[in-house]
């Protein structure tokens, strides 16, 4: 295997993805380094799915630049990659004079980074446009959309992987060397060499800063927790609703959000921890999403409720510090003149990761010339589903693949047709969550009770692997040691 790189890209997060497909639009060989066994593992995965307009971040940032420039082109984004989202606008609502203050103030933050269309509206106004929820008036926000961050971050990757990029899964960095004309990179028990380092390493993206030689960032992991309500709720939420941000409280407040699915996330919290791998979900945290979600939707039932789950935000500023820090994109020609550095990529980062990737290739093309890439195709096509398709066009697909025909997931009405695709995806992920993220398998109210033993087993079938062999999420994070029983 030929381990020599133009440039190698340390982490296969949203950003990491979205940086190897904007090189692949060069003549370039570009690996990329995933210490995890697929590309959306960590933060990008685990957020509120929305694509942000931009009034939260502060006038002259990296963060308010690159948030209001990837809302803009994400249209056109969506359509290379097949993206599913919609934009269903936000209302950041408000019961208070003094929240009416901060929303006026949100507005200007809004208007002075251009995010279009900002609007303070009345009580009716929010009836109108979201029947259930409660606020005396609030902050309207047109551009803000809902997508499905896996097929984001998963999009990226294929297409850039269908142009030329290789990806190293399990591969985490444990040292980098440089010679003064290339850098060796040991990961995951090999030896790289390349010219350029992008660092894309997200909460471990200070740990790399420091092996490139960048001392002095410090990441604060920021644990937010979830509840993800059952699709029956769906309708009742069209668009994402927020309350108006409690500075005192830090963070934007509670959020509920509808996913492009169908479902309804209520979260996140908002928690500084030591541990960077900490996703435990709290039943103390539990107990205040439902509180404080329902002060602005009432309407949250246990009996909607089929799963809770936690994402870290790898932020560059303590909680004493206030929380916010601006996004650090950096090349140190005096420390690491053939690197990238990037650190505390948090929210607006899945927005801005296309932006954020083309500062990336902007700051290399200020040392040497990028030659284009002639043979460059942004396209990439999801498998068609099946769930959302007329009777006609069903029975079409079936005629035309009879795997179509059986269903494996019967809470998504996802077929086998599907999950196949899903396992003998470009990337070569096999586990069962890298199965789960590219079809929606496991994602219905019933969380995998029946087709994950299924999945399982196709999986089995279709790579060859022992059950022993199967991993749900991470490298170790086995199903299965054996038989309960012989015989």
């Amino acid at each position: 295997m030929n381990t020599q790189f133009d440039v190698l890209i340390i982490g296969a997060g949203v950003v990491g993805s979205a940086a190897a497909r904007e090189l692949a639009r060069y003549q370039l060989k570009i690996g990329v380094l995933e210490k995890t066994p697929d590309v959306c593992c960590g933060t990008s995965a685990r957020n509120s799915g929305v694509l942000h307009a931009g009034f939260n971040n502060k006038p002259g940032t990296l963060m308010a630049r690159f948030c209001v420039e990837g809302n803009a082109g994400f249209d056109k984004l969506a359509e290379e990659l097949d993206i599913p989202y919609r934009r269903t606008g936000k209302l950041v609502v408000g019961f208070t004079e003094e929240d009416r203050v901060r929303l006026e103030a949100m507005k200007e933050l809004g208007d002075r980074n251009g995010t279009p269309g900002l609007e303070i509206v009345d009580k009716a106004f929010i009836k109108e446009k979201a029947p259930h929820v409660d606020g005396e008036f609030a902050l309207w926000s047109p551009s803000t959309a809902v997508l499905n961050p896996f097929q984001y971050t998963i999009g990226l990757a294929e297409n850039a992987a269908k142009n030329g990029v290789q990806f190293f899964f399990n591969h985490e960095v444990t040292e980098i060397v440089d010679d003064g004309s290339l850098y060796t990179v040991t990961a995951g028990g090999e030896v790289f060499t390349s010219r350029w380092i992008v660092n894309c390493a997200g909460l471990g993206s200070a740990r790399i800063a420091e092996l490139l030689g960048i001392p002095g960032y410090t990441i604060y992991p920021c644990k937010g927790e979830y509840f993800l309500l059952d699709k029956r709720v769906g309708d009742m939420l069209p668009l994402p609703v927020y309350p108006v941000p409690n500075p005192k409280a830090g963070g934007l407040g509670i959020h509920l959000t509808p996913s492009v699915d169908g479902n309804v996330l209520v979260g996140p919290s908002s928690e500084y921890l030591d541990d960077p791998d900490d996703y435990a979900a709290t039943q103390t945290t539990m107990d205040m999403l439902i509180e404080d979600g329902s002060r602005i939707f009432p309407h949250l039932k246990r009996e909607y409720f089929i799963r809770n789950f936690a994402g870290i935000r790898p932020k560059l500023a303590s909680k004493e510090e206030g929380g916010f820090h601006d996004f650090v994109i950096e090349r140190r020609d005096d420390l690491a003149p053939r690197a990238v550095n990037l650190v505390g990529i948090e929210s607006p980062g899945l927005t801005s990761a296309v932006p954020i990737s083309r500062e990336i290739v902007r700051l290399i093309r200020e040392k040497e010339e990028l030659i284009p890439n002639p043979d460059f195709d942004p396209i990439r096509r999801r498998t068609p589903s099946f769930w959302d398709k007329s009777p006609e066009e069903q029975a079409k697909l079936i005629e035309e693949n009879p795997d179509y025909g059986e269903i494996v997931c019967r809470c998504e009405t996802i077929t086998k047709a599907e999950v196949l695709a899903a396992i003998r995806n470009p990337l070569g992920v096999h586990t069962v969550t890298g199965v789960k993220y590219r079809c929606r398998t496991m994602m219905g109210r019933c969380q995998g009770g029946y087709c994950q033993t299924r999945v399982t087993e196709m999986i089995m079938q279709e790579t060859g692997c022992s059950r022993e062999e199967v991993c749900y999420s991470r490298d170790g994070a086995y199903l299965f040691t054996g038989e309960v029983r012989k015989g």
